[in-house]
């Protein structure tokens, strides 16, 4: 295979996704009105057909375009996992769209394109690629954030989130130049070798925190958190499910190949702030979710909770951590998308309050939505034998490992805390009556399906974590 050939395959995923959101425009621009359904059914397609390349590449491509871009093992781990957020998110939104009347069209080929977005984020090798990465993905939410015009919720949510959004990439940038200017580049390699033998400065400092700074925002951590809730409520639902897992994921992985190996020589300077930076995160995370009685503020506080536990595993830092975090993550997107869906079924009479009082009783009069939803809660708490208990176990083990006891005491007190909210709605569904009479659900569907499969695989990563773990830390970059 030639170098223009090997280059070609190292980033075929992507060019999948983007060619896929061409044709879905095209699609939808020559159809007639009754027939641009198919534009969900292309995107499907699509985004099933990138995982099964991603899959493929394994072992096969390494660093291409000239080091810019990481198609290593530990890059086609996410493309799988976005890949599967991707089509989960399009199972459950044709009938969520129908229902509000929101046209269909444009819905999609944004969808992977912030998709495409978030695999060049994970992929980047070079400060500037994930810049752009980053961008296009935050452009193509603030637009899914606002695509029900006719809700101002919707409308003030993509506001807000553009605005602290723009304010964010202002600091994330600076942060790039300062870390230019010192070390005279922007691939991660190179920082790396620069800054371990470059005499530490202010303005080396000044750009960690200032890089510190943007990607907080991006996964939501306290001080930095005040977008999420807003923004979480007003969306449309399958788009906060989306949005809850995919781009934090992103950032995430980003974080990895920037803080813990790019910067792992100042790791000094900086731990110390990501400590208390998760402390303060999965606290109020956890505090302010027990006051919610609005399902999607309550998940999105505990969306909050969550990146201060991952960030624990940035804290402690090494491979295991590092695996562990990756673990975490793809637990949290199961349960996470699994327990959005329900809260779209339970939403079914288009009163959009989405209480929690909406779930009395609701267990027995829905079966499979009781069952579901109290995998995904017992998952969330980090009750055994879910993805969500060895998520956590994994990830307070390699803390502990690295000395940072005090740091997996806050967050198992947390961890405590959290099982209250998300246990009242298993009381709620079993223990209390319904108020009033239940909404149908469709016996079969994209909800359905994306109810089963996510919990299935909830209990079976619970049931054989080893395997997935080991998967993790042979895919580590």
């Amino acid at each position: 295979m030639d170098s223009y050939a090997a280059q070609i395959v190292g980033i075929l995923p992507e060019i999948l996704l983007i060619v896929t959101a061409i044709f879905a425009i095209l699609l939808d621009l020559l159809s007639k009105k009754e027939e641009r359904s198919w534009v969900a059914t292309i995107s499907l397609v699509g985004f099933i057909g990138s995982g099964i390349v991603s899959v493929f590449l394994w072992n096969r491509v390494g660093f291409v375009f000239s080091g810019m871009v990481a198609a290593d093992n530990f890059t086609a781990v996410f493309r799988i996992l976005f890949c599967f957020i991707g089509a989960i998110t399009v199972l459950v939104s044709p009938e969520y769209l129908r229902e509000r009347k929101i046209r269909l069209g444009e819905y999609y080929p944004i969808l992977l394109i912030t998709v495409f977005a978030m695999m060049v984020m994970v992929s980047a090798a070079d400060l500037l690629l994930f810049f752009l990465g980053l961008e296009t993905m935050s452009i193509a939410l603030y637009v899914l954030a606002c695509l029900d015009r006719r809700d101002s919720r919707s409308t003030e949510a993509a506001l807000k989130y553009f605005i602290l959004g723009a304010f964010s990439t202002a600091f994330l940038l600076y942060g790039i130049a300062l870390i230019y200017a010192q070390t005279g580049s922007t691939s991660y390699a190179e920082i790396m070798t620069a800054l371990i033998v470059l005499p530490l400065e202010v303005v080396t400092v000044a750009g960690v925190g200032l890089l510190l700074i943007g990607f907080a925002f991006k996964v939501a951590a306290v001080p930095f958190h005040f977008w999420s809730p807003d923004v979480y409520q007003g969306a449309p639902t399958p788009i906060t499910a989306f949005m809850s897992v995919g781009p934090k994921a992103a950032a995430f992985v980003a974080l990895i190949r920037v803080f813990t190996i790019s910067l792992e020589s100042l790791a000094d300077i900086w731990t110390g702030a990501v400590f208390v930076i998760a402390v303060l995160t999965m606290t109020l995370g956890n505090v302010v979710a027990l006051r919610q009685q609005n399902i999607k503020r309550m998940l999105a506080y505990s969306s909050i909770a969550h990146a201060g536990y991952l960030l624990v595993g940035i804290v402690a830092g090494g491979p295991r951590a590092i695996a562990a975090t990756s673990f975490y993550l793809v637990a949290y997107a199961l349960m996470n998308l699994g327990a959005f869906t329900v809260a779209m079924l339970m939403n079914r009479r288009g009163e959009g309050d989405y209480q929690l009082d909406d779930y009395r009783g609701a267990g027995f009069a829905h079966p499979l939505l009781g069952v579901t939803m109290a995998i995904f809660m017992f998952s969330l708490a980090g009750i055994p034998p879910t993805a969500g208990f060895f998520g956590k176990l994994y990830l307070f083990s390699a803390a502990v490992e690295k000395g940072y006891i005090l740091l997996v005491v806050i967050a198992v007190l947390n961890s405590a805390v959290a099982a209250y909210y998300y246990l009242r709605i298993i009381v709620l569904m079993y223990m209390t009556r319904a108020e009033h009479e239940m909404a149908a659900v469709p016996s079969f569907g994209g909800y359905t399906l994306t109810l089963v499969v996510t919990s299935v695989l909830v209990l079976l990563i619970g049931s054989l974590p080893g395997g997935l773990l080991n998967l993790l830390l042979a895919a580590l970059p």
